[in-house]
């Protein structure tokens, strides 16, 4: 019997253990991908187009059988599997608290049909590397050696030959709803599609793995492999990227631990499904911050990179402009935003959910909690990242600063430690060593906080 095959976050054919396991039915498949308005709705144009462009290749792989259709999934996808009479819908498992929650009402509409989850975005699925009593980790060291020690799969031999794919054109017009792939004619930041992924891999083991650990920090080296994007999109599989790494080199093993820290987010948010939008450490709610009219002025100076903080403002107007930003420089960025303006930590995660193209839910959120104190393995609440040393610290020569404020361009400092200001740029927002000393008294007022995590939700 036929199967169907609906892709998500694994816009890919290669390394597809979904793919194989549609395939092992004995049957067509019918390939698939679902335009959820809900998610169009919260997407910036840039993840938008770079979704576009990874499904138009995708397509492109399957010589046009890639059926793209607009709706809610529970009621697209059954529809669909009605029509083929599918045997099941296989898809790769989604551990996010919107996947999760959608997958659910999809198998209840599904009316008996199977929704089958084969593997994961992950080198390891959240909820598999756990203590001894099977309780989830908090701490990211101890639970990185663990995960070293469970280990992952090879990648999956997998590819456009796998299967008999159904042609979509044949499909009644009410079941496919066919529907315009993406485009909102943005030009692209990111060459997007399983090709490019793999392109782009080689080329950063080529020329930047074995430097990764002392460049990754230094965002004028441009020293990350810029593949976060294609990591959100599934256009390559990190078992794909961990098959090339030579786990005694220390920036290789660098590497696979910034590709542990995905892991590990995700399963936090799998077990504390709430830390999504509210502080991990709830001793944390009472903290005070500020949320008046002022603070909305100061929120739209950092949107907009007009703070007076160079290396501040370089990396929100790289944002802007690009949709990604240098995981260091989201470090300083929030920080600054929490620390230095007294904002939620959530307005800040907001503002780049809908701005990154690489935006990642537990990723991004658990970033932020880290910077803000609130979540698992956090910085600790008197660490605040003075701006001007950390971008004199990691933009050394001040070429990223002259890069994204043109502003700073011909200035001797570019971190405006010493001499005049240039005409044009503004003068600080804040006075550092001020709110500095204001974030701690917010934070002393407190009283003793809390070791004990919240309890994980029950599986």
């Amino acid at each position: 019997m036929p199967s169907l095959l609906w892709f998500r976050r694994d816009l890919r054919l290669s390394d597809l253990p979904a793919l194989s396991a549609a395939a092992d039915q004995d049957g067509d498949v019918l390939a698939c991908f679902v335009l959820d308005p809900r998610l169009e709705a919260s997407s910036g144009a840039r993840r938008l187009q770079f979704l576009g462009d990874c499904l138009r290749h995708l397509h492109a792989e399957l010589d046009g059988r890639l059926l793209v259709t607009r709706g809610r999934p529970e009621e697209r996808i059954p529809l669909i599997a009605k029509e083929v009479d599918a045997s099941a819908v296989h898809v790769s498992a989604d551990f996010s608290p919107f996947g999760e929650r959608r997958d659910e009402r999809v198998q209840q509409a599904l009316d008996g049909v199977p929704l089958v989850p084969t593997g994961s975005p992950y080198l390891v699925s959240p909820g598999r590397v756990t203590k001894d009593d099977d309780s989830p980790y908090r701490v990211f060291t101890p639970f990185f050696r663990r995960w070293r020690e469970h280990g992952w799969r090879q990648p999956a031999q997998t590819g456009p030959q796998s299967a008999q794919w159904i042609d979509p054109s044949g499909l009644a017009a009410a079941a496919a709803k066919l529907a315009d792939i993406p485009d909102p004619k943005v030009p692209p930041c990111f060459a997007a599609g399983e090709e490019a992924a793999l392109h782009q891999w080689r080329q950063f083991i080529d020329a930047g793995l074995d430097d990764y650990a002392d460049q990754r920090d230094l965002p004028g080296a441009d020293g990350t492999s810029h593949l976060s994007v294609h990591l959100k999109f599934g256009t390559i599989h990190p078992r794909t990227m961990v098959d090339g790494l030579d786990l005694h080199h220390a920036s290789h093993v660098a590497y696979l631990r910034q590709l542990a820290f995905r892991d590990f987010y995700a399963a936090v948010l799998h077990h504390w499904p709430d830390s999504a939008w509210r502080n991990w450490n709830r001793d944390y709610d009472a903290i005070e911050t500020d949320t008046d009219d002022a603070a909305e002025r100061l929120f739209d100076a950092w949107k907009a990179g007009r703070t007076g903080f160079p290396f501040v403002d370089a990396g929100m107007r790289q944002l802007s402009e690009t949709g990604f930003m240098p995981n260091r420089v989201r470090m300083i960025t929030a920080s600054f935003l929490v620390k230095d303006l007294h904002l939620p930590w959530q307005w800040g995660a907001r503002w780049f959910m809908e701005q990154l193209v690489d935006a990642d839910i537990a990723n991004n959120q658990h970033g932020w909690q880290w910077c803000a104190g609130t979540g698992t393995d956090a910085a600790p609440y008197f660490r605040v990242f003075n701006p001007t040393a950390q971008g004199q610290k990691f933009d050394p020569t001040g070429a990223y600063v002259r890069r994204w404020v043109p502003e700073l361009a011909d200035v001797a400092d570019a971190h405006l430690k010493s001499g005049p200001r240039p005409p044009g740029y503004p003068e600080p927002i804040v006075d550092h060593g001020e709110e500095r000393a204001e974030a701690l008294r917010r934070y002393h007022a407190l009283g003793a906080r809390s070791t004990a995590a919240p309890a994980p939700r029950k599986p």
